[in-house]
C-alpha cells in the first residue's frame, strides 16, 4: 500500500490527511478534473486538480506537490462542446491543450477519456483502478473537505 508520508516528511500542525499519498489529476478543459477530485476526495482520498492545460512547463505536474499517482482525464470537441458551451471551443484550442498536457499523459498512471461518460461513471472506474493496484493508495475513512473550485466550477460559483 503506497502509504502516508514519513513522520520526518509530515508537516506539523496541518490535518492528518494532508499527509496521506497525493493523486493529481490533469487533462483538458472540461474532461471533469474538478468533479473527479471532489468525488475522490468523498471517498477519503487525497486528491488535487492541476490546471497543466494552462501553462507552457510542461512538468508543472510535478515539480509542484509532487504526486504518488497521475490521472490524466481527455475528451473529444463534441464533449467539451457540450460540457461548457459558454466558451468557443475550436480543434485548434483541443490540440493546443493536448499539447501542453503531452509530458503528463506519457507519464500518467492512469488515462482515461471521459467522453459520453457520467461524472459517476468515471468515478466509479477510477475508484476501481485504484483498488486493483497491487499497492492501493491510503485514504481516510471519511470524506476530505473539498478544495477551491477552479475551471468552470469556479465561474459558476
Amino acid at each position: 500500500m503506497i502509504q502516508p508520508r514519513k513522520e520526518t516528511d509530515v508537516a506539523p500542525n496541518r490535518p492528518e490527511w494532508e499527509n496521506l499519498p497525493l493523486i493529481k489529476v490533469v487533462g483538458v478543459s472540461a474532461a471533469g478534473k474538478s468533479t473527479l477530485v471532489n468525488g475522490l476526495r468523498e471517498q477519503g482520498y487525497n486528491a488535487r486538480a492541476a490546471s497543466q492545460e494552462h501553462s507552457e512547463m510542461a512538468e508543472m505536474w510535478r515539480k509542484i506537490r509532487p504526486p504518488a499517482l497521475l490521472i490524466y482525464l481527455e475528451i473529444d470537441l463534441v464533449t467539451q462542446i457540450e460540457r461548457r458551451p459558454d466558451v468557443s471551443w475550436d480543434p485548434a484550442w483541443l490540440a493546443t491543450e493536448a499539447h501542453r498536457l503531452r509530458h503528463a499523459r506519457q507519464h500518467a498512471d492512469l488515462a482515461l477519456n471521459t467522453s459520453g461518460l457520467e461524472a459517476r461513471e468515471v468515478l466509479s472506474h477510477v475508484l476501481a483502478w485504484l483498488k486493483g493496484q497491487p499497492n492501493p493508495i491510503a485514504q481516510m475513512s471519511y470524506p476530505l473537505p473539498p478544495v477551491p473550485k477552479t475551471g468552470s466550477a469556479a465561474s459558476s460559483a
